[in-house]
C-alpha cells in the first residue's frame, strides 16, 4: 500500500499523547502567541464536518507560529453547562453530569481523530467545581466592586463604604440608576420619605443599621439584586437572554417568551459603555461585528427631560435626543412596564390599562421594536405638565416604548418621529407644527433640516442652535440637563435552572451575603427531579440541604447564565491546575490577549461582549494588564449541508428518477446525503435506511441509476444532510479531511459541502507521498545538489504560502502546494533540500503525513519543533523573459532572452532571428521598440 493514511494516523496520534508533543509551558524570552477558538458546549449529536472548519484553521496557524519560533498556547475545553444537558435530564430523570461526561468523551475522540494540536493538560469545564469556584470567585469581586465615573474604573465596595463614613453620599459619582432611591423598600428603611431625592450624610449612614446600610449598597453594587423586566419562558422554566431568543420564541425548543417583572441578579455592564465602545477601536475584530457591537450599546446624544405630574409628587423623566423639539410635545407616552403606571393609572382606565400591560408582557422586547406597523396603546387617565407652557399633556402608554430604553417614557412629538404621528393618527391627538414650511398632513418630518415655529423662545431657530438653546435652559431652570445615553442594558445574571454554576449567596433575614471564599467551591446539592417545583421555585428549591451554616439560612436559589463561565476561560487556560488563584500574576502578564481567536459572529452581543466586560472589571481591580480580552477575531462563516431529494409516486412506495419525475404526480422527500454518491442513489442502501421504505421500488433513468436532485441547506439532522467527520477520517484520513475543509474556500465564508471534491485534496497527499518514494514505496531521496528550476520553485511556494498564511488565507495555501507538487513531479524532483522544507510547508495542514516522512528522512525529533523555511529572494528574480514580438502591434512568436540585455542588444537579437527575417520579407523596417522585459514590436 503506497500511502496507509490510516497506520500513519493511528502511529503518531498515540505518539503525540505518549510523548505530550504539544504540552506548553511558559518560556523566559521566548516570545508568545496564544490562539483560542470559541470552546464548545458538548452535545449529545457530536460534530459533523461544519463544525471543526474554526477549529482546523486556528489548528494550522497555531502549528505555523509555533514553528516560527513562538511559544504558543493552543487549548481546548467544554463549556459544559447549558440548557440542552438539563431538558434531557427533566425528560430522563439522569442526571446532567452523566449526559455531560458521555458527550464530552465523544468529542474528545472526534478531536483527537482530527490531529489537533491542543495541549490537553491545560483542558477546563466549566462545570467543573475546580472551575467554577474561581467563577463564584470571580462574581463575588464584582459583588463586592463599585464604579466610580470620576476615576472612570471599578473600585472594591470598601472605597465607598469609607466615603459614606466619612461625607455621605455626597460628591459621589457613581454608575447608578438615576431614580434608584424611588426603589428604597419603605420596609426596610421606613423614615425616607417618598420626596427624598437619595442623598444622605455621614450622620444619616451611620445611623443606619446593617441591613440598611446593605439595601443601600446593593444600588451601587456592580452585581446586583433588583426587579428586572426579563424574558421569561414557562416551557423551560427560565429566564432567556435577548441573544437566546429568535423571532419571539426560545432559540432552544421555539417556546413562548413574556415579559415579566421577577427579582433578579444583574450585572451593571451599562457602567462600561462608553469604554466598552471606544475599545472596539484598538481590537482587530471584523468591522461587521464591531458594528453589531456600535448598535447593542447605542450611544445617543440628548437630554433628560422632567415632566412634573398633575396632583402627584411623581416626576417622569423622558431622555430624548430632539429636545429642540420640546415645544410639539403633544402627549407622553410610557412603556407598559414603567414604574409609574400603576400609581398614574386612574380608577376609570383601569381595566384598559391592565389588559393591555398584559398583552404587551407577551411580547419580547425585540418582537415589539420590529412590529413597526401596529400601533396600539391606552391612556392612563394622568396629565403630566409642559416644563414650559404648564400645559396639560396626557400620559399614554404604549408598547413602542422600551422600558430599557432611556427612563421607559417618550415625550412624544409627533411633528417630528413617525411612530409618534401614527399614534397620534390612531387614538385622534393633536400635531402641533412646528416647522416653517413643512407639510406634516400625510408624515412627520424627521429630518434636521428645518426652522422652528411656535416654539416660544426657540422660533426662528434650525436644529443645531435650538438644541444648545433648550439644553441651556432646561439646566437654567433645573427642569432637565443634557444627557449622553446608551441603549445597552445592565445584564440579568440569574437563571431559573439546575445546571449552571450556584451562586455563593446566602439570605439572612432576607438580605444577601456571601459565602466566606473559604468555602467556596459552593457546590451543586444533588436533586431528584431537575424541572422547577409545583409553586414555580427554581429546581434547587427542592434540596433540603441548600442551606448555609448551623443557622441553616436558605441559598440562592438561581444558578448563573451560561455566559458566566465562558466570560473568563481563556485565563483559566493560562494555569488550569492553580488551586490558590484564578489565574497567577506571572503566566497572566506572560500569556496576556489572545492574538487570534476563532469564533462565531452569533455571539457578538452575548460572550463576546461579555467576556469583554468581565476583562475590564478584572483590569481595574488590578488583576490582568490588559483591558481587551481578544487582540484579533475572525468569525469562520458557516458550511452548509448539501441535501438531496428522492421523489415518491402519491400513494405509493415506488420512487422514480430525477429525469422522469415530470412523468408522475410526486412528492419531494429529503434522504440521508450518507447513501448517495455523486447524486446517485445507493438503492439497497435506501430499502435499510428506514424501516418505511424496506419494500420500496424504483423507475430508474435510462442508464440504469437513480438520480437524485440537491439543494443547499443548512446542515441539520433534520434534512438527513449532516456529514459525520469520522466517516471521511475513515475514507480519506485526517489530513484529507483537514486540507479540504480549508480548500473549499475564504475560512470567513459560509459555503456548501460537497464531499465530490475531497478526492482531489486526497489525490494530492497521495503524489506528495510519492515524490518521495519509487514504485515498490522505498523512500528514494537523493542528497544531490537541486537544479535552478527546482529550488525556483520551492522559494516561490515558501513565499507564497507565508504570505497567504500571513493574510489569514488558509484555502490558497492548499492550492499553491497542489502546484509546487504538480511541478516536481514533472521534473521527478527527489531532492531532500527541496522536499525537506516542503514538508515543513505542508505539516501545519497535513500534521500526519508529515510527520511520518520527517521521522523517515532521518530526523529524530517531531516536525512540528522544526524551522519554518525562509524564502530567499535570489530565487524570486526571474533571470530571463519571454519576449512577444510583434509585428505591427500583432504578436507573432516569442523570444526566450535574458533580461540583463540592453534595449540594443535585444533589437539586435530580434531582427537576426529567422523567423523575423521570413516575416519582413525582405523590408526594411521603420522602427523597432523595444520595452524591457515587456515587449518588442516591429513596425513596418
Amino acid at each position: 500500500m503506497e500511502y496507509d493514511f490510516r497506520a500513519i494516523e493511528t502511529k503518531w496520534q498515540a505518539k503525540w499523547k505518549k510523548l505530550s508533543t504539544y504540552q506548553v509551558k511558559e518560556v523566559e524570552n521566548k516570545p508568545k502567541f496564544y490562539v483560542l477558538d470559541m470552546f464548545p458546549y458538548p452535545s449529545g449529536a457530536g460534530l459533523h464536518v461544519g463544525h471543526p472548519l474554526g477549529y482546523i484553521a486556528s489548528d494550522i496557524f497555531a502549528r505555523y507560529k509555533k514553528l516560527q519560533g513562538y511559544n504558543v498556547l493552543h487549548p481546548m475545553g467544554y463549556d459544559s453547562f447549558g440548557l440542552p444537558a438539563e431538558q434531557y435530564a427533566i425528560q430522563t430523570g439522569q442526571h446532567p453530569a452523566i449526559t455531560t461526561q458521555r458527550n464530552i468523551e465523544r468529542y474528545r475522540s472526534q478531536l483527537d481523530r482530527m490531529g489537533f494540536s491542543y495541549d490537553w493538560s491545560r483542558e477546563v469545564r466549566t462545570s467543573d467545581p475546580e472551575y467554577y469556584k474561581w467563577t463564584q470567585w470571580i462574581f463575588s469581586l464584582i459583588y463586592n466592586a463599585w464604579y466610580n465615573i470620576d476615576t472612570n474604573r471599578a473600585e472594591p465596595i470598601e472605597t465607598l463604604i469609607g466615603r459614606f463614613e466619612n461625607n455621605g453620599n455626597y460628591n459621589v459619582n457613581a454608575a447608578i440608576d438615576s431614580e434608584w432611591f424611588s426603589k428604597i423598600d419603605r420596609n426596610i428603611i421606613p423614615f425616607f420619605s417618598p420626596q427624598w431625592k437619595g442623598d444622605f450624610s455621614a450622620v444619616d449612614w451611620m445611623s443606619l443599621n446593617s441591613k440598611q446600610q446593605q439595601h443601600i449598597l446593593m444600588h451601587y453594587r456592580l452585581a446586583y439584586l433588583a426587579d428586572s423586566v426579563v424574558n421569561w419562558c414557562p416551557a423551560l422554566g427560565t429566564v432567556l437572554a435577548n441573544d437566546e431568543i429568535k423571532d419571539g420564541v426560545s432559540e432552544r425548543g421555539g417556546y413562548p417568551v413574556e415579559q415579566k417583572l421577577m427579582k433578579q441578579w444583574s450585572m451593571r455592564i451599562s457602567a462600561y459603555a462608553e469604554r466598552l465602545l471606544q475599545g472596539l477601536e484598538s481590537i482587530d475584530w471584523p468591522e461587521s461585528v464591531k458594528e453589531i457591537q456600535r448598535n447593542w450599546i447605542g450611544k445617543s446624544e440628548g437630554a433628560m427631560v422632567r415632566f412634573a405630574l398633575e396632583n402627584s409628587d411623581h416626576i417622569i423623566e423622558v431622555f430624548t435626543t430632539r429636545p429642540d423639539t420640546i415645544f410639539g410635545v403633544s402627549f407622553i407616552t410610557l412603556a407598559p412596564e414603567h414604574p409609574l403606571v400603576p400609581d398614574l393609572t386612574t380608577q376609570e382606565q383601569q381595566a384598559d390599562v391592565s389588559a393591555y400591560v398584559h398583552a404587551a408582557s407577551l411580547k419580547t422586547e425585540r418582537d415589539r421594536q420590529a412590529d413597526v406597523k401596529t400601533v396600539s396603546g391606552t391612556f392612563t387617565g394622568s396629565y403630566a405638565l409642559h416644563p414650559f407652557t404648564g400645559e396639560k399633556v396626557p400620559v399614554w402608554i404604549g408598547e413602542y416604548v422600551l422600558a430599557g430604553y432611556g427612563t421607559g417614557a417618550v415625550m412624544a412629538v409627533p411633528a417630528g418621529d413617525q411612530r409618534d404621528w401614527d399614534f397620534a393618527k390612531k387614538f385622534d391627538l393633536p400635531i402641533p407644527e412646528i416647522f416653517e414650511h413643512t407639510d406634516i398632513l400625510e408624515k412627520a418630518n424627521t429630518s434636521k433640516e428645518f426652522v422652528l415655529k411656535n416654539s416660544d423662545f426657540l422660533n426662528g431657530m434650525d436644529h443645531d442652535q435650538a438644541i444648545k438653546t433648550i439644553i441651556g435652559a432646561l439646566e437654567q431652570d433645573g427642569k432637565g440637563e443634557g444627557k449622553t445615553n446608551y441603549r445597552l442594558r445592565d445584564a440579568v445574571f440569574s437563571r431559573q435552572r439546575y445546571w449552571g454554576e450556584p451562586f455563593p449567596v446566602y439570605y439572612k433575614d432576607g438580605t444577601p451575603h456571601l459565602v466566606p471564599f473559604d468555602q467556596y467551591p459552593v457546590v451543586l446539592p444533588e436533586i431528584d427531579k431537575y424541572e422547577p417545583t409545583t409553586d414555580g421555585l427554581p429546581p434547587l428549591a427542592r434540596s433540603t440541604e441548600w442551606t448555609f451554616g448551623d443557622e441553616k439560612y436558605p441559598m440562592e436559589l438561581n444558578t448563573m447564565p451560561g455566559w458566566a463561565g465562558s466570560s473568563w476561560y481563556f485565563l483559566r487556560y493560562m494555569d488550569p491546575q492553580n488551586q490558590d488563584d484564578f489565574v497567577a500574576k506571572d503566566k497572566a502578564d506572560y500569556w496576556g490577549q489572545v492574538d487570534l481567536y476563532m469564533g462565531g459572529a452569533e455571539h457578538a452581543t452575548g460572550h463576546l461582549l461579555y467576556a469583554r466586560f468581565w476583562t475590564s472589571i478584572l483590569y481595574d481591580l488590578g488583576y490582568l494588564q490588559f483591558q481587551e480580552p481578544f487582540k484579533k477575531l475572525i468569525n469562520q462563516g458557516m458550511i452548509q449541508g448539501r441535501s438531496n431529494h428522492v421523489y415518491r409516486i402519491v400513494g405509493t412506495n415506488k420512487f422514480v428518477t430525477l429525469e422522469k419525475k415530470n412523468d408522475y404526480q410526486t412528492q419531494q422527500l429529503y434522504v440521508d446525503v450518507n447513501i448517495v454518491h455523486n447524486d446517485k442513489l445507493d438503492l439497497e442502501a435506501f430499502r435499510n435506511w428506514l424501516p418505511e421504505y424496506r419494500d420500496a421500488e424504483f423507475i430508474l433513468n435510462d442508464h440504469g441509476e437513480y438520480t437524485c436532485s440537491w439543494a443547499v441547506d443548512k446542515m441539520s439532522k433534520r434534512w438527513f444532510n449532516v456529514v459525520n467527520p469520522d466517516d471521511l477520517c475513515e475514507s480519506f484520513g485526517a489530513d484529507t479531511f483537514r486540507a479540504y475543509e480549508m480548500f473549499l474556500g475564504p475560512v470567513e465564508q459560509h459555503k456548501p459541502w460537497d464531499t465530490k471534491g475531497i478526492n482531489g485534496v486526497h489525490n494530492f497527499l497521495r503524489k506528495f507521498w510519492r515524490l518521495f518514494h519509487d514504485k515498490n514505496n522505498d523512500l528514494v531521496l537523493s542528497d544531490n545538489e537541486p537544479e535552478l528550476s527546482e529550488w525556483k520553485i520551492l522559494h516561490k511556494t515558501i513565499k507564497k504560502v507565508t504570505d497567504d498564511l500571513n493574510r489569514y488565507s488558509w484555502n490558497t495555501v492548499v492550492s499553491t502546494l497542489m502546484i509546487a507538487v504538480n511541478e516536481l513531479q514533472e521534473l521527478a524532483c527527489n531532492k531532500k533540500k527541496i522536499l525537506e522544507p516542503l514538508c515543513i510547508l505542508l505539516s501545519p495542514y497535513a500534521p500526519h503525513i508529515t510527520e511520518e516522512l520527517w521521522e523517515k528522512m532521518g530526523n529524530t525529533s517531531s516536525i512540528h519543533h522544526s524551522q519554518w523555511p525562509i524564502a530567499d529572494e535570489s530565487y524570486l528574480v526571474e533571470s530571463e523573459f519571454a519576449y512577444p514580438i510583434s509585428f505591427n502591434g500583432k504578436t507573432r512568436f516569442f523570444v526566450q532572452l535574458p533580461l540583463s540585455l540592453s534595449q540594443s542588444e535585444v533589437a539586435n537579437i530580434v531582427m537576426s532571428n529567422e523567423q523575423t527575417i521570413k516575416l519582413l520579407e525582405g523590408k526594411e523596417p521603420k522602427k523597432v521598440i523595444v520595452v524591457p522585459g515587456r515587449i518588442v514590436n516591429v513596425v513596418v
